[in-house]
């Protein structure tokens, strides 16, 4: 069938043509759609406002012959107000929907995925925790499988001592065999909780130095795995 239905969180978008623009959108059941919206940059379109980023739609697509998919029709679920009203934590939302463009597939299902992006941006709506963007993105390589090893040297497996953090190696590394950058007891803790399922608590952790090495720590993590930087972070500086 040719048309489809599915509900998605545009992520990216970019001018083509004259008139139209082309979406990337993180949809429930159909992965990654990259899809054309023909004439939404005029000034009467009927749905223009609609399409664009951190937009959470109802979306009916038609399925192209090429890479391209047709939007046909969007119905607005969620816009999310407070984060557009806010630069700081629009400049979050922006770099986490960055990172899920950069890992998602097209046309691959994955639900779960979709899940995180709307929860990620609901928690953003209510709150703006310090750490969203760096515990996001470490749930997110979790997701992919690639979770760095926190507990243990990836090296010599020691549990002590765990004073270094290596992205090659893939997580910490003891005073032995020691590789990579310093890392200390309070950022190990605020990872190992990230992925240890007491997220809640670590989004409210208020800003300090530990953050600050969490956030730099996982950044690097991430350029290591998937080999692009996000560029959206220039925009939380």
């Amino acid at each position: 069938m040719a048309h489809y239905r599915d509900r998605g969180v545009i992520v990216r978008t970019h001018k083509l043509g004259e008139a139209d623009r082309i979406l990337s959108v993180i949809t429930e059941n159909n992965g990654k759609v990259r899809a054309v919206a023909k004439g939404v940059r005029k000034t009467r379109s009927r749905y223009g406002g609609r399409l664009e980023p951190l937009r959470h739609l109802d979306l009916q697509f038609y399925r192209g012959r090429g890479d391209l998919d047709i939007v046909t029709q969007a119905e607005t679920r969620e816009h999310w107000p407070d984060i557009r009203n806010n630069l700081d934590r629009l400049g979050k939302a922006l770099t986490i929907a960055e990172a899920v463009d950069q890992i998602a597939q097209d046309h691959q299902p994955d639900s779960e995925l979709y899940r995180m992006l709307c929860g990620g941006l609901d928690t953003l709506h209510v709150a703006d925790p310090v750490l969203i963007v760096p515990a996001f993105m470490l749930k997110l390589l979790a997701h992919e499988g690639v979770a760095p090893s926190l507990d243990e040297c990836v090296i010599g497996g020691e549990t002590r001592g765990l004073d270094y953090f290596d992205p090659g190696t893939g997580g910490v590394t003891c005073a032995t065999h020691q590789r990579g950058r310093p890392i200390s007891s309070a950022a190990l803790e605020l990872m190992r909780a990230t992925l240890g399922g007491a997220l809640a608590t670590v989004l409210e952790v208020q800003q300090a130095p530990h953050t600050d090495e969490v956030s730099a720590l996982v950044h690097r993590l991430w350029e290591f795995h998937v080999e692009r930087r996000l560029r959206s972070t220039e925009l939380l500086n």
